[in-house]
């Protein structure tokens, strides 16, 4: 029993540690240091499966002690979406952020809940392929995201 306890805080302490090392990875890409107040940010969007504004952040992270302001969340946001590391979609006219997967890939996003989910785009990159052969043009990218109900809300 103890030695099951022991291996199960050894696989969180690795887990945690992976986790910050991610965290401080994508900070240095985005050319930003890694502090408390941004590892805070980025552990607020891994808890979200939704996209989330600025706002929604700072409304959450406001009651820690030490929690960035909403100016700094904004900056923080951006240069996360400037170096690749953040998905953006719009929403009620303002921009919502949503960390994901490194691959390309397209989303799902809901019109009422918010809830987005990855894509693989193979089906996608196949259609982009035949149209542009179809119509003699060169694709430099392209971006595909669908918006609906998800399940849950359809």
């Amino acid at each position: 029993m103890i030695e099951n306890d022991y291996r199960y805080t050894i696989a969180a302490v690795r887990s945690t540690s992976a986790t910050r090392q991610e965290a401080q990875e994508m900070l240095e890409r985005a050319g930003l240091r890694p502090t408390r107040q941004r590892v805070a940010v980025i552990d607020a969007l891994r808890a979200r499966p939704e996209a989330v504004t600025a706002q929604d952040l700072h409304h959450e992270l406001r009651r820690s002690p030490g929690a960035p302001g909403l100016a700094t969340i904004y900056r923080i946001l951006t240069a996360l979406s400037t170096s690749g590391d953040l998905d953006t979609f719009p929403r009620e006219g303002e921009q919502a952020f949503r960390l994901c997967g490194p691959d390309h890939h397209h989303h799902l996003v809901c019109r009422s809940c918010g809830s987005v989910e990855e894509v693989g785009a193979e089906a996608v990159e196949s259609w982009v392929k035949r149209v542009a052969r179809q119509r003699r043009f060169k694709v430099l990218g392209h971006t595909v995201d669908v918006y609906g109900l998800c399940a849950d809300c359809g």
